[in-house]
């Protein structure tokens, strides 16, 4: 049985924003993914879907990409985190 979290929320997008949020610096793609437990063009897949919705940003560095959360993504962040340890 899925935990009560899964009741409001998609785990893998949720997660990755508190998991953005624990860490102050940005995040590269490839840890964020593994923290996550999900591969790497999964995690893609979510963290544009994220941006478009203007909860992170990303910041070339080189070749890799860093990710942010934006002030809205920080606030949507501890939302979840909040309800997260609400219902277990």
């Amino acid at each position: 049985m899925k935990d009560n979290f899964d009741i409001f929320f998609r785990r893998k997008p949720a997660l990755m924003l508190i998991a953005l949020k624990k860490v102050s610096r940005a995040r590269y793609g490839s840890i964020l993914a593994k923290e996550v437990d999900c591969t790497y063009s999964h995690a893609v897949k979510i963290l544009q879907t994220l941006e478009k919705l203007g909860l992170v940003t990303f910041e070339k560095k080189g070749r890799t990409k860093l990710i942010k959360l934006t002030k809205k993504g920080l606030e949507i962040a501890d939302n979840i985190e909040n309800i997260k340890r609400i219902v277990g």
